[in-house]
């Protein structure tokens, strides 16, 4: 029997539009979404925010399973602003942990100046040590850190070998990787590529793309074949969550069709699979 896989959505999906933060949660909700994962810097929300996050996903059996944080000052070489960031990461997993999440969806930054001031041996290294510390501290909550691929020419975990290569070389039960289906895509990833994940992915995001630029499409709205790369991720072994990632949509008053468009695209593209299961506790 294959996998079983629980489909949910982003709540970045509602940034610059109509839809409010409560309204946002049940409408993922309405839509048939089974989780959802917070993007919701802990820094810039307090704690009546928070709270009404968790009440209103709780009060509509909508799970958080993943906070999203961008922390571009992991390759930052100015110790002020790296232990900044860490105390910013804690706050992640502390929200995290509020909120009823499993990881910290943790994207990395990028190499700078070409590697010829600072070379990018030494930013990989100092990456490293900043996300085991982060691990650590994640793992003691109960958390994961969960490493976003990145396919752009400059970041640190631009396609699968250097994601995997990164995840091993930390060596820490806590730090896992992220597939992100459309960056598989736009790294040039095989099929075959994505066996090299086995046993290492917490987390899985979805969406289209036009095979060119990075695009965070509705399943079917781009060329991204997404149900051979599910498929693939599935054969690992992997059984956790598949939260849809759309974000700008082209006509922000129509978002709530674009979401249920990418639910019914992904959600049939499981279902094909035999690999939709409902939220479990």
């Amino acid at each position: 029997m294959a996998q079983q896989l629980e489909l949910g959505m982003i709540s970045s999906t509602w940034f610059d539009t109509k839809v409010g933060l409560e309204e946002g949660i049940r409408t993922a909700k309405e839509i048939g979404f089974d989780t959802y994962d917070i993007f919701e810097d802990p820094l810039d929300i307090d704690d009546d925010t928070r709270r009404l996050i968790k009440e209103t996903a709780d009060e509509v059996g909508l799970p958080i399973r993943s906070v999203v944080c961008v922390a571009f000052g992991i390759v930052d070489f100015n110790p002020s602003v790296r232990r900044f960031t860490l105390d910013r990461i804690k706050a992640y997993v502390d929200q995290g942990a509020y909120l009823g999440a499993r990881n910290v969806l943790l994207v990395v930054g990028e190499y700078y100046w070409d590697g010829e001031v600072f070379p990018n041996a030494a930013i990989w290294d100092m990456s490293k040590e900043m996300v085991k510390e982060a691990g650590e501290y994640a793992q003691s909550k109960g958390l994961e850190i969960v490493l976003e691929l990145e396919p752009f020419d400059q970041a640190v975990l631009k396609d699968i070998e250097e994601l995997v290569r990164f995840v091993r070389e930390i060596d820490h039960p806590a730090v896992r990787a992220n597939a992100d289906i459309s960056h598989l895509h736009l790294s040039n990833a095989s099929f075959e590529d994505v066996a090299k994940l086995k046993g290492l992915i917490g987390h899985i995001h979805l969406s289209d793309c036009d095979g060119k630029v990075h695009g965070d499409l509705p399943a079917g709205r781009g060329v991204t074949p997404i149900k051979d790369y599910l498929q693939a991720i599935v054969d690992t072994g992997y059984d956790g969550t598949v939260s849809i990632e759309l974000e700008y949509s082209p006509d922000p008053d129509k978002i709530v069709e674009w979401a249920q468009k990418a639910y019914d695209g992904t959600a049939r593209i499981m279902d094909e699979l035999g690999v939709r299961s409902p939220a479990r506790a």
